[in-house]
């Protein structure tokens, strides 16, 4: 679908606000009972006047200065993301949204901490119940934007929707993974060494997990490695968004069912159907 630069233009002022995982104030400001404002131009406005909120400092895994991390840093990431869960290779997972199936499939090869942790938050239930607090259909198909772990609890104001994190039971903190994008190479060349993943940092070449229509890929804030419990399902294609937020996977049945996802829809129940074996912790 081809899109005017203009429209383009605001999309890469919006995203800062459309698929927070921390939650800008102006974003807090939607009504997530109600709907998503769907004047642009004014969701834009609210977006980069707001970006400064101290909410977004949430990950302390970034710069300090809150800019992209360094090579030091990106070692330092690949170092800590060892006691992460990963995927190794393949799972799949089937979501029973509005009593309807939607399937995804997860791609641990080129996003295993990032397939790990959703894997393993399935496997714990964290989804079962939470809300898809924000879905952006106006003025043109965007983003359903949901798992905020606190949407599960009826007693939090849905202005606070979009500000959770799925915390250990074990530890009492919250868990953050690192931004984790491999750059795109040819799969199909015999021999190809695949180039390696990088962390912690956004990528101007392109990624290897593009943002397709159907695509899942995790929120975060601002900062490269806030990213946490929340995820997206893209409802077009959004190339503007590629190298800045990881995708992990897609979805291979029940797009229909993700398109006609409302916000305040819940996600009654989420399973790893197949590759639960490919996880480890």
């Amino acid at each position: 679908m081809k899109v005017s630069s203009f429209n383009k233009n605001l999309n890469l002022i919006v995203v800062l606000c459309l698929i927070t995982v921390i939650g800008l104030s102006g974003c807090q400001q939607l009504n997530a009972t109600s709907g998503v404002d769907n004047n642009t131009q004014e969701t834009a406005t609210s977006a980069v006047d707001n970006s400064n909120s101290e909410d977004n400092l949430s990950s302390g895994e970034t710069n300090s200065n809150g800019k992209e991390s360094n090579n030091q840093d990106n070692i330092s990431l690949n170092n800590n993301s060892m006691n992460l869960p990963r995927l190794e290779g393949n799972a799949t997972v089937v979501m029973k949204i509005n009593g309807q199936s939607v399937t995804i499939e997860l791609d641990g090869n080129n996003a295993p901490i990032t397939a790990g942790n959703f894997v393993d938050l399935v496997q714990q239930g964290v989804y079962n119940g939470s809300m898809f607090h924000r879905v952006i259909k106006e003025p043109q198909p965007f983003v359903a934007q949901g798992g905020d772990p606190q949407s599960k609890d009826p007693s939090v104001p849905v202005t606070a929707l979009g500000t959770g994190s799925y915390v250990d039971p074990t530890t009492k903190t919250s868990r953050y993974i690192p931004l984790e994008i491999r750059p795109e190479y040819d799969e199909t060349k015999e021999g190809v060494t695949p180039p390696e993943i990088i962390y912690g940092q956004t990528i101007t070449t392109a990624p290897e997990l593009k943002h397709d229509y159907g695509v899942i890929a995790m929120a975060r804030s601002q900062m490269p490695d806030s990213a946490s419990a929340q995820f997206y399902f893209t409802l077009a294609e959004l190339p503007f968004l590629d190298g800045n937020y990881a995708v992990f996977g897609r979805v291979t049945e029940g797009m229909d069912v993700v398109t006609n996802i409302n916000q305040g829809d819940r996600i009654e129940s989420a399973e790893v159907i197949s590759g639960a074996e490919n996880l480890k912790k």
